[in-house]
C-alpha cells in the first residue's frame, strides 16, 4: 500500500464516504480511550492520538496550507482549540470538538455532492456507442469518434448519442433530462434532437450537428461547474472580512486568556475560557449559509431546465422588478402563419411569393419558415438567391433572377435608395394586429406579405404569476410593427411597448430602464436580442436548448421553450435569497449568543462545540430545502 493511498481519506477532495469513515474512527478511538483501564496508560495515549489523527488530520492539513499562504481560517481555530484542550488534560473535550467538526465537514461535503450528483448523473445518460450508418451499412462506433455530418440510427427506447437533426423518420422524444419538459414531443425530419434525450418510438436517422464534446448536455454540465464557483455578493463580502475576523477572534481569545491569568491566576480555567471563545466565535455557519443555498438552487434549476450561470445571476434575478421582453418567439408561439400575399397592381402573387421564398430560404427569422412553408404548400417553384445579406432588424436582400430583391421593413428599401409608394407603405398597417413585410424586386415586382403569430397559451397565466412574485413593470421591445405589437400587449395587459426597434434601439431602451434605477430582467431568444440581454441587469435566453449563442450571452438560460419555466426561475431565485437571509440571521444570532454565554461563564467547551456544530448543520439542512420544488 502506497503512502498516498494511506492518506487518501484525509485529502481535501476526499469523498463524503471517506469523511464519514474518518469521523467514525475518531469517535471509536475516543470511546476506547475513555474506557481503557487504567486511565492514563499507554493504551489510552495510543487511542487518544488515533482519535485526534482521524478527527483532525484533514483539518490540520488545511490549516497548515492557510498558514503557508499567510491566511488563517476556521480550520486553524479548530485545531488550536483541540490541541490546547489536550495540552490542559481535557483530551476528551478536544476529541469531541474534532469529532463534531469532522462530522459537520462530512455533512457539508455530502450536501454539496448530493446537489452535484443529479447534475453529473446527466453525463451518464449519453450512450457511449452509436450506430453509425456508412456506405449503407450500420456499424458500432464510439460517440467520441463521430464527426459533424455523420449519420446515426436511433431506435425506439434508445437515447440520442449526440446533438443532431432528424433526416428520416418520426417519433416522440422525451427531453426532460435537458429541458425539464415532462411531456414527450413529436419530432420528424428537420427537427433538432439533443444528446441524452430518449427516442420513445420510431426508427430515426439523425445527422450529427455537434461533436460529442460540444453537445448541449456537455455544455450544461460545464456551465453548471463554472456556476458553482460564482458567488453572491454576501458571500464575496464574507470572504473579504473572514481572514480579519479570524485574527480578531485569536486576539480576543489571547486577551481573554491573559486577562484571566492576571485577574484570577487560574491558568487552566483561563485557557479553557479562551478555547471556548475560539469555538463559539468561529463563523462556520455564516461561511456556509450562501454556498449551500446557491448550489442547491443551481442543481434544482438544472433539473427543471433552468440554467443559472452562477450565484450572481440568481441574486440579480431575485432583485428584478421590471421585465423587458421580446415579442416574436418569446410571448408568441414563434411559428407565424402566412395569411395573405398581396402583389401590387399588375403583378402575380405566385411570383411575389417565389421571390420572398428565395430570400427567406437563407434566413433564420421566424417569418422565413412561414414563407418557405407556404411556398411549398402552394407548389410555388423555389428560386435561388445570390449575394444574400441580412440586415439585422430591418430585413434581407440579394439577387433573384438577376435582379436586386429585398424583403423586410420600409427602412431596408430606404437604405438602398428605393422609393416605396404611399399606397404600398399604407398596406403595411394591417388590421387585427397582423405582421407584414414588403417584398420588392428590381424589375418592378412589389407587394406585401402578411402574417399572424398567436400568443403562447401559457403567456397570460405566466404574466399573472410574475405579477404575484413582485414584478411591477412590463415593457415589450419588438422589431415588429406597431399594430401587432399593440395587439399582443393588450392581450397580456401590458401598457408599455416599443415597436419597430432595431437591436441597437432595444439596447438603448434597456439602458434607459437600468439608468433610471430599475432592476431589469430581459428575456429574448438570445441571438437577435444579444445586445439587450447583455445590457440588462439579468439577461434571460428562452428556449436555449442547443443554442450556443444563448448559453454564452445570457446570465440565465431556459432550456424549455415555455414561459412557465421563467416564472419558476424567478420563484426559485427569490426563495434562494430568502433562505440565505434566514441562514445568515440564524448563524449570526447563534454565534453572538454563544459569545455572550462564554463571557458570562455559562458555556462549557463540549456545549460550545455541540451548539456551534449544530448551528452549522442546521444551516446546511436549511440550504438543502431548495432542492425541492419552488414555491410561487
Amino acid at each position: 500500500m502506497s503512502f498516498g493511498t494511506v492518506f487518501k481519506p484525509f485529502r481535501s477532495d476526499a469523498p463524503p464516504r471517506d469523511r464519514f469513515l474518518t469521523c467514525g474512527a475518531c469517535a471509536l478511538f475516543g470511546i476506547l480511550a475513555a474506557r481503557t483501564e487504567p486511565y492514563g496508560s499507554h493504551a489510552t495515549l495510543v487511542f487518544v492520538v488515533l482519535s485526534f489523527m482521524f478527527g483532525g488530520l484533514r483539518t490540520l492539513i488545511e490549516a497548515m496550507r492557510g498558514v503557508v499562504a499567510l491566511r488563517l481560517d476556521i480550520n486553524f481555530l479548530m485545531i488550536l482549540a483541540a490541541l490546547a484542550s489536550a495540552a490542559l488534560g481535557h483530551w476528551d473535550e478536544g476529541a469531541i470538538l474534532l469529532f463534531l467538526f469532522s462530522l459537520s465537514d462530512a455533512l457539508e461535503r455530502y450536501a454539496f455532492e448530493r446537489t452535484r450528483r443529479g447534475i453529473r448523473s446527466v453525463m451518464a445518460l449519453r450512450p457511449s456507442i452509436a450506430s453509425l450508418l456508412r456506405d449503407g451499412q450500420e456499424q458500432p462506433c464510439r460517440v467520441e469518434e463521430l464527426e459533424i455530418g455523420d449519420q446515426v440510427r436511433v431506435r425506439p427506447g434508445e437515447r440520442f448519442p449526440v446533438d443532431g437533426i432528424i433526416l428520416d423518420g418520426c417519433g416522440a422524444v422525451e427531453e426532460a433530462v435537458v429541458t425539464g419538459e415532462s411531456m414527450p414531443i413529436d419530432k420528424g425530419p428537420e427537427d433538432t434532437v439533443l444528446a441524452g434525450t430518449i427516442n420513445l418510438d420510431g426508427s430515426l436517422l439523425v445527422r450529427v450537428s455537434q461533436p460529442a464534446t460540444h453537445s448541449t448536455i456537455e455544455r450544461i454540465v460545464k456551465l453548471v461547474d463554472e456556476a458553482q464557483q460564482d458567488r453572491v455578493a454576501v458571500q464575496r463580502w464574507i470572504d473579504t472580512w473572514q481572514p480579519w475576523y479570524v485574527y480578531g477572534v485569536l486576539c480576543a481569545s489571547a486577551v481573554t486568556i491573559l486577562g484571566g491569568i492576571l485577574m484570577v491566576g487560574d491558568v487552566s480555567a483561563s485557557v479553557t475560557r479562551g478555547m471556548i471563545l475560539l469555538v463559539a466565535a468561529s463563523p462556520c455557519a455564516v461561511v456556509l449559509a450562501s454556498p449551500v443555498a446557491v448550489l442547491a438552487t443551481v442543481a434544482s434549476g438544472t433539473r427543471r431546465g433552468i440554467l443559472f450561470k452562477g450565484g450572481s445571476a440568481i441574486e440579480r434575478l431575485a432583485m428584478a422588478d421590471t421585465l423587458a421582453f421580446d415579442k416574436t418567439g418569446t410571448v408568441t408561439q414563434g411559428r407565424p402563419r402566412l395569411m395573405s400575399v398581396e402583389p401590387s397592381d399588375g403583378h402575380d402573387a405566385e411570383a411575389l411569393l417565389a421571390t420572398a421564398a428565395a430570400l427567406e430560404r437563407h434566413s433564420e427569422h421566424p417569418l422565413a419558415a412561414a414563407v418557405v412553408e407556404a411556398a411549398l404548400q402552394r407548389g410555388v417553384p423555389l428560386l435561388e438567391a445570390e449575394q444574400f445579406k441580412n440586415v439585422t432588424g430591418i430585413g434581407i436582400f440579394g439577387r433573384v433572377l438577376g435582379h436586386w430583391a429585398g424583403a423586410g421593413r420600409q427602412a431596408l428599401f430606404q437604405e438602398h435608395g428605393i422609393d416605396v409608394s404611399q399606397a404600398l407603405a399604407a398596406r403595411m398597417n394591417r388590421p387585427g394586429g397582423e405582421s407584414a413585410i414588403l417584398v420588392m424586386r428590381g424589375d418592378g415586382l412589389s407587394g406585401v406579405l402578411s402574417f399572424r403569430d398567436e400568443l403562447r397559451p401559457e403567456a397570460v397565466q405566466a404574466f399573472a404569476g410574475l405579477r404575484r412574485l413582485g414584478i411591477k413593470r412590463f415593457v415589450m421591445l419588438t422589431g415588429d410593427l406597431v399594430e401587432p405589437a399593440a395587439r399582443v400587449a393588450q392581450q397580456l395587459g401590458v401598457s408599455e411597448f416599443k415597436a419597430e426597434l432595431r437591436p441597437e434601439e432595444k439596447l438603448h431602451e434597456i439602458r434607459k430602464l437600468t439608468g433610471s434605477g430599475l432592476h431589469v430582467a430581459m428575456i429574448g431568444d438570445g441571438v437577435n436580442d444579444a445586445p439587450a440581454l447583455a445590457a440588462a441587469t439579468v439577461g434571460v435566453a428562452m428556449g436555449a436548448a442547443g443554442t450556443d449563442v444563448a448559453m454564452e450571452i445570457a446570465d440565465l438560460a431556459l432550456m424549455r421553450d415555455h414561459l412557465g419555466t421563467f416564472v419558476d426561475a424567478v420563484a426559485l431565485s427569490r426563495r434562494c435569497q430568502r433562505v440565505i437571509r434566514q441562514s445568515l440571521m440564524f448563524a449570526f444570532l447563534a454565534m453572538a449568543g454563544l459569545v455572550v454565554l462564554t463571557f458570562l461563564g455559562r458555556l462549557t467547551l463540549p456545549w460550545a462545540v455541540l451548539c456551534h456544530e449544530g448551528s452549522t448543520v442546521l444551516v446546511i439542512l436549511n440550504g438543502l430545502r431548495l432542492a425541492g420544488r419552488a414555491n410561487r
